[in-house]
């Protein structure tokens, strides 16, 4: 899509790869993750980047087969930045030596500098006390390097921990610099894009106007409907579009019955009354629900939503009359954690229901003006947009709403359990002042009873948890540290007025090893 300079990030598997688009995307250079295997000699002479960065991975460059670098990009003349696993490759495929079985380091190290070396260029601003403190992640390490390379700095276990060859404008170093346990890490990426000659011209207001020439470019004086869930995403790809193509875009808004309280209503006073946009209010929630009944695998879950959401648009599509296009919030991130690297080291998180096209018989196109950027740059694009403050700052809802919020089977009475606690732990937080520290808050119920005593009573009624998290933009995420008095008023409130649970717990798991979302 974009016509910005363009920094290429291939992609050999690491749990970290987005993080280094993330920390680019700040500094104003617009970058595209690929998989390794996808990319190949003929395009890269084709169409080069100004500069690549190679990803970390899980694999090991000794290993026969492991994954490799396409061979043509070393004779580009653009710089190369190898990390961690990228290291080991450029090692591996320049001439130089990489071994397993020395001692593995993980964690957080210290980088000493190389006596005998300039630190300017990429390595400007580094070592200012003396060591630079970084996350190390590997197992195998270079043991020689390639001709023409130098050592820069060095870690105990790491003697080549950063390596430069300054005349090919090659540059490898093993730890992460992605990550925010590396400090001076965004010192050495934005050194590094600086070298590479990027001016840092990716802004919301250029992404803003290419988007809506892009999106008049492909459809023309065709009609378009676009999913609207209220949710920042949908809002943002709607206003987006209809800027670009006014009145040949109709919103449709499914009520699939498994939206937060009073959602519904919200909704669609909240469009109406800020845009002039037609709007179809759809109430599909009994098709949904009996859909999902006796359903609790999360997976079938996911795809029977997806699969009822084709059929749903692809009614309302004739009913429209003579619509081509259907339009999605789809973002990076989602993007991301669907692909599953085939034949490659990384593996599908979960499914996504508005992600990998559509079935050739709805006989629509697909219009996606959000697919490259992260959650963040979506709300920057909506205060572009001029778009609300409540629009902007709801927290994100899921796609298969509550459903992916009431693990195990779903009925209509535990859904409504859940939509009363849910209403009262977002009241909570909003009578604290809380919400916009949070990136997303939520109850989910737990498909398991508990004994309690309530009065001179003995009840058995339904467990829940609180799910609150703070994060940039949902790759990574840490739980809210919610005061204990808070917890407690919390619990209270939602025991006493939410007749049917009886025993409230906060879950405190980050993001990995868990997701944000309970399924």
């Amino acid at each position: 899509m974009t016509q910005h300079q363009r920094l290429l990030i291939i992609d050999f598997g690491s749990q970290v790869t987005q993080l280094i688009a993330r920390r680019l995307r700040e500094l104003g250079v617009f970058c595209e993750i690929r998989p390794y295997q996808s990319v190949t000699d003929a395009e890269l002479r084709e169409n080069p980047p100004q500069a690549v960065i190679l990803s970390g991975g899980p694999d090991s460059v000794t290993r026969d087969g492991s994954p490799r670098a396409p061979q043509a990009l070393f004779q580009l003349g653009v710089p190369v930045l190898g990390i961690c696993y990228g290291q080991q490759v450029m090692m591996a495929q320049l001439g130089g030596r990489v071994e397993a079985g020395h001692h593995a380091e993980y964690g957080r190290a210290f980088v000493s500098p190389a006596p005998g070396h300039a630190l300017d260029g990429i390595f400007a601003g580094l070592f200012q006390d003396g060591r630079e403190e970084v996350w190390m992640s590997h197992g195998d390490r270079v043991t020689a390097l390639a001709p023409g390379f130098a050592v820069i700095g060095t870690s105990a276990n790491a003697p080549f921990a950063m390596i430069a060859d300054e005349a090919r404008r090659f540059y490898a170093v093993q730890f992460h610099p992605e990550v925010h346990h590396s400090p001076n890490g965004r010192i050495l990426l934005e050194n590094f894009v600086r070298l590479a000659g990027f001016t840092g011209d990716w802004t919301m207001a250029g992404y803003r106007d290419e988007a809506i020439r892009l999106i008049r470019e492909q459809v023309g004086d065709g009609k378009v409907i676009c999913g609207l869930s209220g949710g920042v995403d949908s809002s943002v790809a709607a206003v987006l579009i209809h800027e670009a193509i006014g009145d040949q875009l109709t919103c449709v808004f499914v009520d699939h019955g498994l939206l937060r309280q009073g959602e519904a209503a919200e909704v669609v006073a909240m469009f109406r009354d800020n845009y002039n946009i037609p709007l179809v209010h759809a109430d599909e929630s009994e098709l949904f629900l009996g859909a999902l009944e006796g359903v609790s695998d999360p997976e079938t879950k996911r795809k029977t939503i997806g699969r009822l959401f084709i059929d749903v648009f692809q009614k309302h599509a004739a009913e429209v009359g003579g619509a081509e296009f259907l339009a999605q919030g789809t973002l990076y991130p989602d993007v991301i954690e669907s692909v599953s690297f085939s034949g490659g080291p990384s593996v599908t998180i979960k499914s996504h229901h508005n992600v990998g096209g559509l079935p050739e018989k709805m006989g629509l196109k697909l219009v996606e003006p959000l697919r490259e950027l992260f959650k963040d740059e979506v709300r920057a694009l909506g205060r572009e947009l001029g778009l609300p403050a409540q629009f902007i700052g709801r927290h994100p809802f899921p796609g298969p709403g509550l459903a992916i919020r009431c693990p195990g089977e779903i009925t209509r009475e535990k859904l409504e359990i859940l939509r009363r606690a849910d209403a009262v732990y977002i009241d909570q937080i909003r009578k604290h002042g809380l919400y916009d520290e949070i990136w997303q808050a939520f109850v989910a119920i737990l498909p398991v009873r508990t004994v309690g005593v309530m009065g001179d009573q003995r009840t058995y009624d339904y467990a829940c948890a609180l799910r609150a998290v703070t994060s940039v933009d949902g790759m990574t995420a840490d739980y809210y540290p919610f005061t204990h008095d808070f917890l407690g008023e919390t619990a209270t409130r939602i025991i006493n007025e939410v007749k049917g649970i009886n025993r409230v717990t906060y879950d405190i798991t980050s993001k990995p090893p868990g997701t944000i979302e309970w399924e």
